[in-house]
């Protein structure tokens, strides 16, 4: 799936980043790292852009950035 479909609260880890040079540079030195966990914080009132937290940081990054990453969704476990 892709992080674009996250919604506010869920979690899901980054396996794979789409997208070519200098962006895809861009996004791993953000924090975007296969194998790292992501959250959903919150989105603009108009959809654009959404924050993420990872590596214990919050980046805003628009939707459409957000559709080259894809993710696993993490499940939350059974009490």
């Amino acid at each position: 799936m892709k992080l674009s479909e996250l919604k506010k609260g869920e979690k899901g880890i980054i396996t794979k980043i789409n997208g070519q040079g200098l962006l895809r540079k861009r996004l791993s030195e953000m924090g975007f790292i296969k194998g790292k966990t992501i959250e959903a914080v919150r989105y603009a009132p108009l959809g654009s852009p959404v924050v993420y937290r990872i590596l214990n940081s919050e980046i805003a990054i628009t939707p459409e950035i957000a559709s080259l990453i894809e993710i696993t969704k993490k499940e939350l476990p059974l009490q």
